[in-house]
């Protein structure tokens, strides 16, 4: 084997452990593509990735002779720039995960190895006539030839991604008024889609915010060291001051069957680490004025089809699953009243924003084969994301308890929502998913997809509450510029 087969080899093995790495790490555990603070870091990986897609490719059935050699190395150069630049922004906006360093590290190794037996041929190369010779090695060729094509993909899709943050940085975000003076606030979940919304505003209406969170270094991170971070609420001294305090915590509901085991997970994320807040705030010496819980709208049960009631916070829960699980959660919340605290128990629709449920929700939408699911006639409440966080500043402002319907005025059914996203992107819209293969696949799981609840938000409109995205139309244009 010479040396330029051998070095193919090793780009052949880089292009498998770069696709790891963007689709293990990137796509899924960091989900740059959702991160604002990833900005940069996209567009040198855009960049990277498209420079990485030519050379594999070229290489993959070409040997550069003569000055073709002079502008490999060259572009190599750039390539080994952009990548120290890569190391230092990440340094800088994120904490990597322990796995996503030690692949990192074995990119670099291997890297150098291949650039190490590439330079081995350059003088070679360099001694012969100026051109591309035509020097195919069979299926590595073919197969370093498709990692080119991968790469370049990722390259595009990495460069639509950072100009959408770009454009989202544009958009200035609207403030939102919690109090009056600064409060103490302790938020649980604010590593999430919503959490990360609801801790910039608070820190940007001046608040002093403290989050409960398994991985403290990592949110330390994420906020820029702007809030303080504990693991647990032993952590927490008795002596300590909350005004507000904010519970977002819990684990996706949409994901595995709810077997038995699913289930307790589902309960402990939200019903056990509840009462531990609450057990907290019983011996804390200052109690909180206010606990903002988070509940959903699955409180209600499922709605019959034809049945176009609409369904207020006095409205009764179902013996179901998701009825059960917010009636617990909302029940742990209410043994902070016996403290002497507000309750406010948020029942939270669908959330709308450029992270949650709405990027799948749209996915066969943008790829042209939107359509109802089931028969599209059940009722879908939803709420753009910017709402959820005005409702918790409006509520946090007017410090009562009670049941609150966090949606949108405007409730539509998913045949409705899909035909207005259809509308919206520009793409057609009737492709039908039967119910019945997704019963069979998700069980009791897929009444979440495949039932409704048309809620109306009587406590916000009677508050006062003014929505800033009432119609759904609005809400998915704000959210597709």
């Amino acid at each position: 084997m010479n040396t330029h087969t051998l070095a193919l080899g090793l780009l052949a093995a880089q292009g498998c452990l770069g696709a790891f790495d963007t689709l293990f790490h990137h796509e899924l555990t960091e989900a740059l593509p959702k991160r604002a603070s990833a900005r940069l870091e996209l567009g040198i990986h855009a960049v990277r990735a498209l420079i990485y897609s030519a050379l594999f490719i070229g290489l993959a059935a070409w040997e550069f002779h003569g000055l073709w050699a002079l502008v490999l190395l060259a572009v190599f150069a750039v390539e080994i720039a952009l990548t120290l630049w890569d190391f230092v922004v990440e340094d800088r906006t994120r904490l990597l995960p322990a796995t996503e360093r030690v692949t990192h590290t074995v990119l670099a190794m291997n890297g150098g190895a291949f650039i190490a037996l590439l330079a081995l041929n350059a003088p070679g190369w360099l001694a012969q006539p100026t051109a591309l010779a035509w020097h195919p090695h069979g299926l590595l060729s073919v197969f370093t030839g498709l990692c080119g094509i991968g790469v370049g993909v990722s390259g595009v899709r990495d460069g639509l991604a950072a100009r959408a943050l770009g454009k989202q940085a544009e958009q200035p975000a609207e403030p939102v008024r919690f109090a009056d003076t600064p409060r103490e606030v302790l938020v649980t979940g604010a590593t999430g889609f919503i959490g990360q919304k609801l801790v910039a505003a608070l820190l940007a209406d001046g608040h002093r915010v403290t989050v409960l969170t398994r991985q403290a270094r990592a949110a330390a991170w994420m906020f820029n060291g702007r809030i303080e971070c504990i693991a647990s609420m032993d952590a927490l001294p008795r002596s300590r001051r909350f005004d507000l305090v904010v519970n977002l915590a819990g684990a996706p509901v949409l994901g595995w069957r709810w077997s038995a085991g699913r289930r307790a997970v589902l309960r402990r994320s939200r019903v056990s680490l509840t009462q531990k807040l609450v057990d907290w705030i019983a011996t804390a010496e200052h109690k909180p004025a206010l606990l903002l819980s988070a509940s959903a709208i699955g409180y209600y049960g499922v709605q019959a089809r034809g049945d176009d009631r609409a369904l207020t916070e006095d409205a009764p829960p179902q013996p179901i699953f998701m009825s059960d699980l917010c009636r617990e959660w909302e029940e742990a919340a209410r043994g902070a009243q016996a403290f002497g605290v507000q309750v406010a128990r948020m029942r939270i629709g669908v959330v709308l924003g450029r992270s949650g449920a709405l990027p799948m929700m749209l996915l066969p939408v943008k790829l042209g084969i939107g359509g109802p699911l089931g028969d599209g006639r059940q009722w879908l409440s939803w709420i753009h994301v910017n709402d959820v966080i005005a409702a918790m500043g409006h509520l946090a402002r007017r410090g009562e308890g009670g049941a609150f319907n966090l949606v949108a005025p405007e409730s539509v059914s998913q045949a409705q929502f899909g035909r207005t996203a259809a509308r919206v992107h520009r793409r057609p819209f009737g492709f039908p998913t039967p119910g019945l293969p997704m019963r069979a696949v998700l069980g009791e799981q897929a009444d979440l997809l495949l039932e409704g609840q048309r809620v109306l938000p009587e406590r916000l409109l009677a508050g006062g509450f003014s929505f800033r995205y009432p119609h759904l139309e609005g809400a998915l244009r704000s959210l597709a510029g």
